[in-house]
């Protein structure tokens, strides 16, 4: 549970401010930079993540997971609770820095601590567990953000106090794991991956997830503005329409063990990025709120197919003494892909409008899910020919769990 919670705060980091965008332009309206900054406040903390989190898996290699984590949390509440009294936009602006560090305390300590508890099929359902969290996590923080924007934009910075209640059940229980090379009941995978190939099977992971995010998170950061451009200024709407993203990720992710064990990796990938190619192009095409909840349904339900399986496959492949850097790696992946959306979409926005950056996502999303079948394509006729493939995207055979560590032992 101390883990879940933690997850929640990834997306609450990020969004919580969406629905808020078009009131804190107004608000600062005398700023020139304004329309940019108010854009960059929400994918604002993953540059501080992106440069912390490599260094962050590194200190937790080396010091341990519990203090990270506890300091990440209090930060968190610290820096995401400043833009109530700020006064003025760079301001707010640095404080998101500060809170993507808090995050990448927070992200590093909590993926790596998943490796450290968790094997096989439990750290299947624990990936699986961890992104319907977010997505929870996201539907609550941002549904409740998106009524207190209605009182004033600076309101919904209040939320991220919400994490000051998570931090003495993590004081509790959350504890460092004894740092062994081996433990009973450890499977070959978890102690000795093959070293020469699990840096660029870790890397290739990095990418693939960098993109995603940069594609998944064109949503919390323009859809205010296309409701807007549409008429439908309210920020309940993009409340509504976020909530119905997370929830229905956070559903799917609950299903992601099973669908795993049934069609694999590679499935999981050509099914999850099917479903967003479809979301962004109904995006494109439609224009009433009950079909644009229904796109970010399918966007939400694919993007939590695709994404446990990052973390699943790293902490697979990396060695014991260096799931940090892997948990650091991947967080920085996640929010690199976060900030150069903004970066890349405003402009694409700003020269052919909002439906085409949809069609040209949706056409992305679609080459990537024909790419997973292929690659299945390719698995299935390898398996059928009596070879053996040469990267492990089935589910294991089924391992024996360690015990894991907790205060009482």
């Amino acid at each position: 549970m101390a883990l879940l919670m933690a997850a929640s705060l990834t997306t609450m980091a990020n969004a919580t401010i969406s629905p808020a965008l078009p009131g804190l332009e107004r608000l600062f309206a005398n700023d020139p930079n304004a329309a940019m900054l108010v854009r960059l406040l929400v994918p604002a903390p993953s540059i501080a993540v992106a440069i912390l989190a490599p260094f962050a898996g590194i200190v937790a290699d080396r010091y341990g997971r519990r203090r990270m984590l506890l300091t990440g949390v209090g930060l968190f509440v610290l820096a995401g609770c400043a833009g109530l009294l700020l006064p003025d936009l760079p301001a707010i602006f640095v404080s998101r820095l500060v809170l993507g560090g808090a995050v990448a305390l927070i992200m590093t300590a909590q993926t790596a601590l998943i490796g450290d508890y968790f094997r096989g099929a439990d750290r299947n359902a624990l990936t699986g567990l961890q992104i319907s969290a977010r997505n929870f996590g996201g539907l609550v923080f941002i549904s409740l953000a998106g009524w207190f924007a209605v009182i004033s934009p600076r309101l919904p910075f209040a939320v991220y106090g919400v994490a000051a209640l998570f931090l003495p059940l993590m004081w509790k229980v959350i504890v460092d794991p004894q740092r062994a090379s081996s433990a009973p009941g450890a499977s070959p995978q978890d102690n000795s991956p093959i070293p020469s190939s699990w840096g660029f099977a870790l890397a290739s992971l990095v990418l693939l997830q960098a993109v995603t995010n940069m594609i998944f998170f064109v949503m919390p950061t323009q859809l205010s503005f296309f409701f807007e451009r549409a008429g439908y200024d309210s920020p309940v709407i993009t409340g509504s329409a976020l909530g119905v993203l997370m929830l229905s990720g956070g559903c799917f992710a609950l299903l992601y063990g099973r669908v795993q064990q049934v069609i694999g990796h590679v499935g999981i990938f050509a099914l999850g990025y099917g479903a967003m190619a479809i979301g962004f192009l109904l995006l494109a095409h439609a224009s009433t709120p009950p079909a644009w909840f229904l796109a970010a349904s399918a966007i939400g339900a694919g993007y939590a197919l695709v994404s446990p399986g990052f973390v699943t496959l790293a902490l697979g492949i990396a060695p014991i003494r260096r799931r940090g850097m892997a948990g650091g790696i991947l967080t920085a992946s996640v929010f690199i892909g976060q900030f150069c959306s903004a970066l890349l979409s405003t402009p694409l926005i700003a020269a052919y409008g909002y439906e085409e950056l949809f069609r040209i996502v949706s056409s992305i999303v679609a080459v990537m899910s024909i790419a997973a079948v292929l690659k299945a394509c390719a698995i299935g006729l390898q398996v059928w020919k009596g070879g053996t493939p040469t990267m492990e995207w089935r589910p294991a055979a089924k391992q024996v769990s360690a015990p894991r560590p907790n205060s009482g032992e």
